[in-house]
């Protein structure tokens, strides 16, 4: 389980990072809200702790900017600010959760379990992903687009259900290698590039929108957004 730590005071942030991974997590960090909204946005993250008041750019705007790229991750606000307003004004930009400091680790940590462990139930029990006219049957292991069912080997399904589980993020080579073949990434295989090459055949050769795209030098993306 991977979390997106946003704090720009480096001691909270270095308390926060260390009991985390204590408790068995993977933890990201970044200091300012640019850098939080583009790690959020391009990385595998499953959950966002995100503070309010940051460089360049507020929690707020994150938060929102979060939603607006395709974000779909929960997204926890950890702020001093803590009137009535303040979280509303957390919660309509897309936050799921707001903690107010300051706090103990333990109500973070029951938070953090909260969230991922009700972000995981959606996943797991969910048997259908849907994008722009692409559905596909996790139970029946199916893939239609626009009504045509469209043949694909088990990998290249594994391929499309990660691309459609984490939609208009940019994944590199590397992370698809990680998480679809669940191997390290060797720079001298292009097994990435032909799988890509042949599920893109497979589902965008014959309708529009084109959904998966190629970002240079960044790697993949499954969006309806050329």
């Amino acid at each position: 389980m991977r979390i997106l730590v946003v704090e720009d005071e480096p001691k909270v942030a270095a308390f926060i990072k260390q009991g985390l991974e204590e408790s068995g997590y993977d933890v990201l960090s970044a200091y300012d809200g640019v850098m939080g909204k583009r790690l959020a946005l391009q990385e595998p993250v499953d959950l966002v702790l995100l503070d309010v008041v940051m460089p360049l750019m507020s929690g707020v705007e994150v938060c929102r900017a979060i939603r607006q790229g395709g974000g779909r991750m929960p997204i926890l606000i950890l702020t001093a600010l803590g009137t009535t307003e303040d979280k509303v004004n957390g919660l309509d930009a897309g936050a799921d959760d707001y903690l107010v400091k300051p706090f103990e680790f333990k109500e973070l940590l029951a938070r953090v379990r909260s969230l991922t462990r009700r972000n995981t139930l959606l996943h797991e029990h969910a048997e259908r992903l849907a994008y722009h006219g692409l559905e596909l049957d996790l139970a029946k292991k199916e893939a239609v687009r626009e009504g045509k069912r469209i043949s694909l080997t088990a990998k290249e399904f594994a391929l499309l259900e990660y691309l459609m589980r984490h939609a208009d993020r940019v994944h590199s080579r590397a992370q698809l290698c990680e998480h679809v073949w669940d191997i390290d990434f060797d720079t001298g295989t292009n097994v990435v590039d032909a799988y890509i090459k042949l599920v893109r055949k497979k589902v965008d050769k014959y309708f529009e929108p084109k959904l998966i795209h190629t970002r240079v030098g960044m790697g993949y993306i499954l969006t309806a957004q050329p």
